[in-house]
């Protein structure tokens, strides 16, 4: 069998019985008549078994000596099991060691067959421990990896300083959250601020986004199901409901969840407990339910899309994510932040951005808001080879045009791009391209230096 056992006894023929029987049989046989050198042992290899004796000291009989080394070896190597080893009159000492976490009890004299099966069993209790501490270490690293720790929210503009006040007051209670405004405002991102500050951030946010969950798998999806329930029910498995179990439930996008299945929703909601496809047998949740969506739910329930008694359930509290447009400066704190992420994600020095390159994000509307920001830094960091980045270097939607027909940008925004499109076309010809522009060459010699082209 493989595995590493180690016996400990002051009676050196009952470590030479022991090391015939079971050296044979097991991987590495170790004996000690000393109990001094177990935590050196345990340091310098991996045991399964520890086989103890009761007492070392010559005429002792009170058992503490074998209860101290119990202690320690439980504390050194919490999955290793312990098994005394014990004369009759001792039986009393061992039933306390028990309680006190060895595995069993071996009586001097013993049967070779009672004591190897005695020993076996202890072994594969100690291997099953392991195999609990891998998976509770493995599920601790699952729980990190859905919580990450460098998703948070950036800027100090008063509008998201609102935002976060209201979070915090929220988080450390249970209630039900809705999280509303534009695409792209980070509302998933307030959701695990909220998840990160209250009781259960030991455990998992889930996430789920009702806009890509089709009606067909909605249960499925929510609620689990067994094996063999539908055609393609190979296995049992868990719901989003089980998985948040003790955790926190976001459910993103919920304005685009059809009418008929909100009534289900609301069933889990409201009894606290959901049914597996193809079970009998309903289980009890304990979440924490956190919603989002871009819609106006209360113009939803007007028009009969939305149900009211959902929406009241779902809206406790009502967070409102401000669009990006209306934070100000926190415009640039954000594109600060992207810049140094992709800057080191594509292994380039980090850029600067120049005056009217600030400006221009500045006046920009981004209707995508962060999202959009986020992908205009790294489009740029990716094509931009230079150190400082120019309005030229960024490729925003171009401006809406109004009812007179006249683009929204200043005139000065026009007459940059021109020049950085003349300047692109005739590199290092700058003869040549105010040729194009129709100024002198002087003209845009003093233009680039106003709009830091040189």
């Amino acid at each position: 069998m493989k595995a590493n056992i180690l016996i400990v006894d002051d009676n050196k023929s009952v470590l030479s019985a022991l090391d015939i029987l079971l050296a044979p049989q097991f991987d590495h046989v170790k004996c000690f008549s000393s109990p001094n050198q177990i935590v050196t042992e345990l340091r310098q290899r991996d045991y399964q078994l520890v086989l103890l004796d009761m007492n070392f000291k010559t005429g002792a009989n009170t058992g503490n000596e074998g209860i101290f080394w119990l202690n320690e070896i439980k504390e050194r190597s919490p999955s290793t099991s312990v098994v005394l080893i014990t004369a009759y009159g001792d039986v009393e000492l061992a039933v306390k060691a028990l309680k006190l976490g060895a595995t069993d009890f071996i009586l001097k004299p013993w049967d070779n067959a009672k004591l190897l099966a005695t020993i076996q069993s202890a072994i594969q209790l100690s291997f099953s421990r392991n195999e609990v501490s891998d998976l509770k270490q493995k599920e601790k690293a699952l729980k990190q990896a859905f919580n990450p720790k460098d998703k948070y929210m950036i800027g100090s503009s008063p509008e998201l300083m609102a935002v976060l006040k209201m979070v915090q007051k929220v988080a450390k209670t249970d209630t039900n959250v809705l999280i509303t405004g534009e695409n792209g405002t980070g509302k998933e991102l307030v959701a695990r601020e909220i998840h990160r500050l209250s009781k259960r951030n030991k455990e998992m946010l889930v996430s789920v986004d009702m806009g890509a969950v089709t009606e067909t798998l909605f249960e499925s999806e929510l609620f689990g199901h067994v094996k063999g329930a539908f055609t393609d029910a190979r296995e049992s498995r868990p719901g989003k409901f089980e998985i948040a179990h003790k955790g926190t439930l976001f459910l993103d996008e919920i304005g685009n969840l059809s009418f008929h299945l909100q009534a289900k929703l609301l069933a889990a909601l409201q009894n606290r407990q959901v049914t597996r496809i193809g079970a009998n047998q309903p289980m009890p949740i304990d979440i924490r339910l956190i919603t989002a969506t871009n819609k106006d739910l209360e113009r939803m329930v007007g028009e009969e899309l939305f149900r009211e008694d959902l929406l009241y359930r779902i809206n406790t509290i009502h967070i409102e994510v401000p669009p990006l447009r209306v934070r100000g400066n926190d415009i640039l704190v954000l594109a600060e932040f992207f810049l140094k992420k992709y800057a080191h994600k594509y292994d380039k020095p980090v850029p600067k951005l120049n005056q009217q390159a600030q400006e221009m994000l500045l006046k920009y509307q981004w209707p995508g808001n962060i999202r959009e920001l986020e992908h205009a830094i790294e489009k740029a960091i990716i094509l931009s080879d230079t150190k400082v980045l120019k309005p030229d270097d960024f490729y925003l939607r171009p401006a809406k045009v109004g009812k007179g027909g006249a683009a929204s940008l200043k005139i000065e925004d026009m007459e940059q791009k021109l020049i950085g499109k003349a300047l692109e076309a005739h590199p290092g010809n700058i003869t040549a391209a105010a040729a194009e522009l129709g100024i002198t060459r002087q003209t845009l010699y003093n233009k680039m230096k106003k709009y830091e082209f040189l």
